[in-house]
C-alpha cells in the first residue's frame, strides 16, 4: 500500500471517531437539556469543527508530503 494510501484511510478513520463523538454529544445535549448549558450546541459545534477541519489541514499537507516520499521511493 502506497504512503499516499495510508495517509487518506488513516484521515477517513479519524474523521469519522471525530464525527462520531461529535454525533454522540450533540445527541446528548438534545436529549438531557437540563443537563447541560444553554449553549453547549454552539460550543460543541465550534470545537468539533475546529478540531475536524484542523485534522484535515494537516492531512492535505501529509498527503502531498507521502506522495513526494512515493516519488522518491520509485526512483
Amino acid at each position: 500500500m502506497s504512503k499516499k494510501a495510508r495517509v487518506v484511510l488513516t484521515m477517513v478513520v479519524i474523521e469519522a471517531v471525530l464525527a462520531g463523538i461529535w454525533w454522540y454529544l450533540a445527541d446528548y445535549g438534545m436529549a438531557s437539556p437540563d443537563r447541560v448549558k444553554p449553549d453547549f450546541q454552539a460550543v460543541v459545534g465550534q470545537t468539533m469543527g475546529m478540531a475536524m477541519g484542523g485534522l484535515l489541514g494537516i492531512g492535505f499537507i501529509l498527503f502531498f508530503v507521502a506522495a513526494r516520499n512515493d516519488r522518491k521511493a520509485a526512483r
